[in-house]
């Protein structure tokens, strides 16, 4: 009885994924026609609220693609994986007090910000640099105008998404 039961819930919890996949496709199928442009797929899986990196995202487009890739992504071969992604809350956001203490690293004197500047090196310089187009989205929305600092837990608490 508790197996019908624990599968009824899992079959809700497929169906309502379905419907989010779908419904966040959807958005991007401008032809109306089950298919998106693959440069597509990464803010589709964001808006679905994973955070993969390039690398990671790259992986995943590789599995959605056709063999001969066309530069479209076919819904029918996108809805299994991302299901998959999401039942195993795979690429799941970064937690606040992480974010929080990388960005308390990058200010060592603890000032509770970073100049725009210093946001620049360390995102175009450390670890997977971001491109030009991800840093200035970045700094639209993380640039504080008036200071043209980030006051970090600000930004942090805008970003976080909420599970809920």
């Amino acid at each position: 009885m508790a197996d019908d039961k624990e599968r009824e819930g899992t079959d809700l919890v497929v169906a309502e994924y379905h419907r989010k996949i779908k419904e966040a496709f959807e958005v991007f199928d401008h032809e109306a026609n089950n298919t998106v442009d693959v440069r597509e797929i990464g803010t589709i899986i964001r808006s679905l609220g994973c955070c993969p990196s390039e690398g990671e995202l790259h992986d995943l487009i590789a599995e959605v693609e056709e063999e001969e890739p066309t530069g479209y992504i076919r819904f029918e071969k996108f809805l299994p994986v991302m299901t998959e992604v999401l039942l195993e809350r795979r690429y799941r956001p970064i937690p606040e007090d992480t974010l929080l203490r990388a960005f308390e690293v990058l200010d060592p004197s603890k000032r509770g910000f970073l100049t725009k500047e210093e946001l620049i090196k360390c995102m175009t310089e450390e670890g997977e640099p971001f491109s030009q187009e991800e840093m200035e989205e970045m700094l639209s929305a993380a640039i504080d105008p008036e200071s043209n600092s980030i006051h970090y837990k600000d930004y942090i608490a805008m970003m976080v998404v909420d599970d809920s």
